[in-house]
Order: structure tokens, then sequence, then C-alpha cells
């Protein structure tokens, strides 16, 4: 089996692989300005993280042990690596970055590129990653231009708008009917551009428009992510959990109290609720102590405003990054609450294939620390038509929930990759 085949059942051997980090200047201030045109992967937040290029390694996986596959083939790549590492960070060394779908049978992958560009506070490195047999060295650090899009035209994805406020009405009835608490429900969109689509266009447009965010590139999947799932480093464990969404007007004092009206929504608050309980109770068996905040905070984007909690715990055994991803997908904000009811509710009735939408996407490296967030305000590449994309948003449905309401919730979403798709 090679390396870009799905694994099903039984493993895939990692190679052997050369590895140094060492500092570097002359690095942008955007790091997505180092991408080439073809096969760039980005994790980028604030100006700091790390980009890469190339293929030293893949793992293609799907299936009920995805995630268990895609660690015990980690920790093999890992133990036959040779590094050496000048830089030593969390994001130096061997690293590789990741996506994974929302249910086992939608692929997902780990890929450990040939280049990566970081950069950590001040600190600037250059990765390079080779087969043993070939040591490669660091590369001239160029700049490239991107292609704008123009002339992007949007249509309906697998359902119309007015069909899925329906869905949506038909999951409040089977929620106060009693079948389940809660159910996250998605929509998607088709972007349509008159040339190909360059992905660094719209990526540096979400980094530059969102800097607080997480922006990611991984296989063709691009998109500004608000929700860090979860982030392991030197023994401590966070989650950023977002449930309960109200939009922006762009007028200061009026988004001000509507911050104060979504802090005080008895059904915002009743979705958060599900969402922090569900991640607290999946972190849980993972450490021996944590922080759970009482109380939500209100969380200012560009274009909407989200309740937030920021959950903590201090790490009592030696699961990765990608092993605490794996406990907590999927959470109460994507999928819902009880999360087997949610989930088949959603593969009865929402009517398409999310793929790698509201799954883990991150990095982790030789240590087992990383990121991983779950994509969201994200777009899909077409892979058969390079004028393409599907773009995706959910939202949380609850017994108070109002379907027209909802609507406009997944339009705000939609915002951050429409604006970055235009001219």
């Amino acid at each position: 089996m090679s390396l870009s085949e799905p694994v099903r059942s039984g493993r895939v051997a990692a190679p052997h692989l050369v590895v140094r980090s060492q500092p570097v200047t002359g690095v942008a201030a955007q790091l997505i300005d180092h991408l080439p045109a073809e096969g760039g992967l980005s994790w980028v937040r604030r100006g700091d993280g790390h980009i890469g290029w190339g293929v030293a390694a893949r793992l293609d996986v799907a299936g009920g042990n995805r995630f268990t596959d895609a660690v015990l083939w980690w920790q093999e790549l890992v133990g036959a690596a040779v590094v050496r590492d000048e830089i030593g960070v969390p994001g130096s060394g061997l690293v590789c970055f990741g996506s994974f779908g929302f249910t086992d049978e939608d692929p997902g992958e780990l890929v450990v590129p040939e280049v990566i560009v970081g950069r950590r506070g001040g600190t600037t490195w250059v990765t390079t990653i080779s087969p043993a047999s070939s040591l490669a060295g660091p590369p001239d650090l160029v700049t490239h231009e991107a292609s704008p899009v123009y002339d992007v035209t949007f249509a309906d994805g697998a359902r119309s708008g007015t069909d899925w406020s329906s869905i949506v009405a038909d999951a409040i009835k089977r929620i106060t009917s009693g079948e389940l608490d809660k159910v996250v429900l998605a929509r998607d969109l088709i972007a349509i551009a008159e040339q190909p689509i360059d992905l660094r266009w719209p990526l540096r447009r979400l980094a530059t428009a969102y800097p607080n965010c997480w922006t990611f590139s991984v296989d063709g999947l691009i998109g500004a992510t608000p929700e860090l799932l979860v982030r392991r480093e030197k023994g401590l464990i966070t989650s950023r959990v977002l449930a309960g969404t109200i939009r922006r007007t762009g007028d200061d004092a009026h988004d001000l109290a509507l911050a104060a009206s979504l802090a005080r929504s008895s059904k915002d608050l009743e979705e958060h609720e599900f969402a922090v309980r569900s991640v607290a109770d999946a972190l849980k068996p993972h450490c021996k102590s944590m922080n759970v905040p009482e109380t939500p905070f209100v969380l200012h984007l560009p274009n909407v405003m989200h309740l937030a909690t920021d959950v903590a715990g201090v790490a009592n055994n030696g699961a990765s990054a990608l092993g605490l991803a794996a406990a907590l997908h999927p959470s109460a904000a994507v999928c819902g609450t009880p999360t087997p009811v949610a989930r088949d509710l959603i593969g009865e009735i929402e009517g398409m294939q999310r793929g790698r939408f509201s799954g883990p996407v991150g990095w982790m490296d030789a240590a087992g620390d990383g990121e991983w967030c779950i994509a969201l305000r994200c777009g899909q590449a077409d892979p058969t038509d390079a004028r393409r994309m599907r773009l995706f948003a959910g939202a949380g449905i609850v017994a108070g929930s109002d379907p027209i309401a909802e609507l406009a919730e997944t339009n705000a979403k939609l915002v951050p990759m429409r604006d970055a798709l235009g001219d």
C-alpha cells in the first residue's frame, strides 16, 4: 500500500526522514507570501505560525480507526526520524499538518511537508525534511504574488435557503418532542469564478481580515476558524468553545447592546452549555485538574460575535494533541447532544456530505504538542474544477431556535469566505 492510499484497516509503514530546523532571516511579515502556487500548507494566527510546501510523507485515512491509525503512523515516523532542531520551540523540528472528515467515512490526511517556514514570537526558522538518502539544504526564501480572484458568482449547494430552513423546523420539532437536546445543521454554497482560483489569494485576505482566527490550508481546504478544539503544549491542555452567535452591524454602540443581549439569551446560553459540557467531559479523563468557567464571555469578530468559554487543564497522561482531538470530536458545537442521536439525525436530514468541514484541522510536532481547531469559516476547492469551491456554514439548533434566524446566522458565517473570494 502506498502512502497516498486511504488507510481503512491495518497500517502504512512510515518512511525514514532527516529533519533540520535552523534560524533564518528575511521572513515576510505575512508567512503566506512565501507559499508557492501549488500544494501550500498554512497555519497562521496573529502573524505567527508556520507554512509549508512539498510532500516528504503523507498518510490518507478513513474509517472508524482513522485517528488511531494516524497517531500510530506519526509515532512510528517520529521514532524513525533523525532530527536536528536548533530552535527547540513547539512547531520546530518534525511537524505534520492534518485535517480529518466530520464522519468516519469522510477522508482525512496527515501531511509532512518538505519545507516549513515558521515564526513564534520574534524567532523565525526554516525546517527541511527529506528522505534519509538525500539531505536537503535550506531553500532560498522568496515571496510570490497571488493572482486575484475575479467575477465570482454563488449558487445554492445541496439545499436552497428555504429548503434548509424547513429542515431546521423539522429538527426543532424533534427536539421539542424529546428526541434530543441539540443538533448542529450545516449547509453549503457553491462559489464559481471565471478563472481558476489561486487559493493563496483568499488565504491571505482571510489572514489579514481575521488575525485572531487560525488561518489554515490543508489539501485544498482553506479557512479562518475561530474555534480551538484543543491545544497541547508542555503539559497544558486548552480548548476554546464557541456556541451562540449574533451578527454584527458595524455600529459599535449597537453591537455592544447586541453583545449584552447575546450574553443574556436563554436560547444561546443553553446551546453554549451543551457545547462546554461535551468538551469538559471529553477532556476530563486526560486531565488531573481542570478549569471550566461558569459563565462565557462574548468573543468579538469582524462579522459576528460568539459566546465563548476557554477550558483549561493539566495533562495527566501522554495523549498527543491529535489523540485529544480524537477524544473531543465531534463535540456538541458541531454535532449536538446526545452525540449519537444528533449524528444520526444529521445523516438523516442534512442532505449533504460535509467532507472535512467541521472536522479537526491543525498540526502536531514530534513531542505530541500542537493545535487542532474545528474547520469552520472554510471552503473546499473542487479537485475536478479549479474555478469552483464549496463554502460551508452551520448553526446549533435547540428548542428555542427560529428557522429564519438560523438561516441568517449561516449567512453571516459565510461572509468571511465570500469576502475573501471577492476582488
